[in-house]
């Protein structure tokens, strides 16, 4: 093999590498596209959506529905406001809960809607009536924490 033709198969290699780089980049950083050309919107208020960010995904029964366009902070409740586009090819009731989830070894946070019974369908700039903040991992370390450590006292009291 002459010495060109083992620069071109380098040459090939690495570039198929970096292509293979910046797919897996595209997916783990949720900037895969989209289209949500036709989609609505609807808000849906939560205490606390840890570490949510935009363009997060979301999903209904494992299905990316939409994503997440917009989070701010609402003054008047104290709660962040999040803005999401859904295609409009999927329609939910007006009591689907919106709930906070994590997927994946990375902890991705989406939104995840449950469906409810309700006949009337959620409209563009609707409201989420039902929702589940994130769970944050160090208030439940926090909790188990403190619970064993008061269970510590009782059994030294008896």
């Amino acid at each position: 093999m002459t010495r060109t033709t083992l620069d071109l198969w380098v040459g090939i290699f690495v570039v198929g590498g970096l292509a293979a780089l910046l797919v897996l980049g595209l997916k783990v950083g949720n900037l895969s596209t989209f289209n949500m050309s036709e989609s609505y919107v609807v808000h849906a208020d939560f205490e606390n959506i840890g570490g949510l960010k935009p363009k997060a995904p979301v999903k209904s029964a494992g299905v990316v529905i939409g994503r997440v366009a917009e989070i701010a902070f609402d003054n008047s409740k104290y709660e962040a406001k999040v803005t999401i586009r859904i295609d409009k090819r999927y329609a939910f009731s007006k009591d689907t809960t919106a709930s906070i989830l994590t997927s994946g070894l990375l902890g991705e946070q989406y939104v995840g809607l449950s469906p409810g019974g309700d006949e009337a369908m959620l409209k563009d700039g609707d409201t989420f009536k039902l929702t589940q903040s994130a769970v944050v991992l160090e208030n439940l370390i926090g909790q188990f924490l403190f619970s064993k450590g008061s269970e510590g006292g009782k059994k030294a009291e008896q």
